[in-house]
């Protein structure tokens, strides 16, 4: 593990929350949002509301921004979220999780419990510099975060699709070269 559970989880959730805003949207849903939530395991207050909805995917080109940043853009993005939102770090334990930071309390609403935690995991990533596990897909026609947490920092597609294209792409021009 590269980082702790709860810094990997955060990571994860803003990737993907992130690239929900390329084509195709893949957040424009409640249901989709429901998901979303249960996959990474959030806890605190829902509303299950289309504003929230809406709230949620507000967030989406301000994590992506900061989530692609150079280390310096970066600590000024994540000063400035956890300014807005108040944040005051506190470890907790709730339900399956040990000891672990919350910086906005559970009544706080979900686009800023989702912010305040990836700008909290966003502080060991810049903290242990790095910012080389974040980056953007290498395939050319895909803007795609790329979160790589492996041990020899191989990532380079966001996701399975676009690895595979580019597989086959590299295959076509093997046999045809």
């Amino acid at each position: 593990m590269v980082f702790t559970h709860d810094t990997e989880v955060s990571l994860q959730a803003a990737a993907v929350l992130a690239n929900s805003g390329l084509e195709p949207d893949t957040l424009t849903s409640i249901e989709d949002l429901d998901a979303f939530y249960e996959e990474f395991e959030f806890t605190g207050r829902r509303d299950g509301d289309e504003a929230e909805l809406d709230a949620v995917r507000a967030i989406r080109d301000d994590l992506y921004l900061l989530l692609t940043a150079n280390r310096d853009e970066a600590v000024s993005m994540v000063n400035t979220m956890l300014a807005e939102a108040g944040a005051i770090p506190q470890l907790v334990r709730h339900d399956q999780w040990d000891w672990h930071l919350h910086a906005v309390g559970p009544e706080r609403d979900l686009p800023t419990r989702i912010a305040v935690e990836v700008a909290m995991a966003m502080i060991d990533v810049i903290r242990a510099d790095e910012m080389s596990r974040l980056g953007v897909c290498a395939d050319d026609t895909c803007r795609g975060v790329v979160l790589d947490l492996s041990r020899n920092r191989s990532k380079r597609f966001c996701s399975t699709a676009c690895g595979n294209r580019n597989a086959v792409a590299a295959y076509r021009r093997r046999k045809s070269g």
